[in-house]
């Protein structure tokens, strides 16, 4: 199966991979789903987390607790977005400054080589529909 979407009703849909696991997505504003754009953000997102956690971790101690806040920029009536903004927030309070800074880097840099998501963003790839004709 891989990944599919499939319609349950009126602007709703469900989005399933092959080892059980499902997102609600629908039109953004409707309650209990995520809207297409929102995913792309927490994609981002989540890829940056899943690339820096051992760096965060090791580093910070492996009980560390963090988040990832993400946000777009998109024009007024646009149907794309402009910019994708990623934010760990961190408690890096236990380190010496030198270390916080070096620990910043080696996040930047592991997520420019190694996050999936922010890559091909980066990147801009082509997008593939194909439609039944008949």
């Amino acid at each position: 199966m891989g990944l599919e979407v499939q319609r349950t009703g009126e602007h709703e849909f469900v989005g399933r991979n092959d080892r059980g696991a499902e997102v609600r997505i629908g039109r953004k504003g409707a309650e209990g789903v995520f809207a297409p754009a929102e995913l792309l953000q927490i994609a981002a997102a989540g890829c940056s987390a899943v690339t820096a956690e051992n760096l965060i971790t090791r580093r910070v101690g492996e009980d560390s607790k963090f988040r990832v806040d993400v946000a777009a920029d998109r024009r007024e009536g646009a149907s794309e977005l402009d910019a994708v903004h990623v934010k760990f927030d961190v408690d890096v309070s236990s380190l010496a400054e030198d270390d916080r800074a070096a620990l910043a880097v080696a996040v930047d840099r592991a997520i420019d080589r190694l996050c999936t998501v922010s890559r091909t963003l980066k990147k801009g790839i082509p997008v593939t529909e194909d439609f039944p004709t008949a």
